[in-house]
């Protein structure tokens, strides 16, 4: 999925509604995030573009609230509670993820395997 300046960008994506965990005063989503506009995207493991300045799912905990919603490492964060994830800082993305008034979080994410599949079943 390269991005080309200019053009639209085009993705599969999936829904994930990850509920949080409240432990005292915290809001818990159970994963952690790589990437963003202002960070070095040759770093990136995930994915094949080595220009792609995207959200990355970096970890899932066991048995957290993202797993249990089906959040997957590798995963491209599209949107946050409908609020565009495309261009953003590693900073302004994990500010929106861990919102204090927000209990559940919808992302609409990409991964490979959706890219994949998609693909496979346009040439059968």
């Amino acid at each position: 999925m390269a991005y080309i300046p200019g053009q639209p960008v085009t993705a599969v994506v999936q829904r994930v509604e990850i509920h949080k965990l409240r432990q005292g005063e915290n809001l818990i989503l159970g994963f952690s995030i790589g990437g963003g506009i202002d960070q070095d995207p040759t770093q990136n493991p995930f994915s094949e573009d080595k220009t792609d300045k995207g959200i990355y799912v970096t970890r899932v905990t066991e048995g957290g609230p993202a797993e249990v919603a089906g959040l997957q490492v590798g995963d491209k964060i599209m949107q946050v509670n409908g609020w565009d994830m495309t261009m953003v800082t590693h900073d302004q993305a994990r500010k929106r993820l861990t919102k204090r008034n927000e209990e559940v979080v919808r992302l609409l994410v990409t991964r490979h395997s959706l890219q994949k599949a998609v693909r496979e079943s346009m040439m059968s």
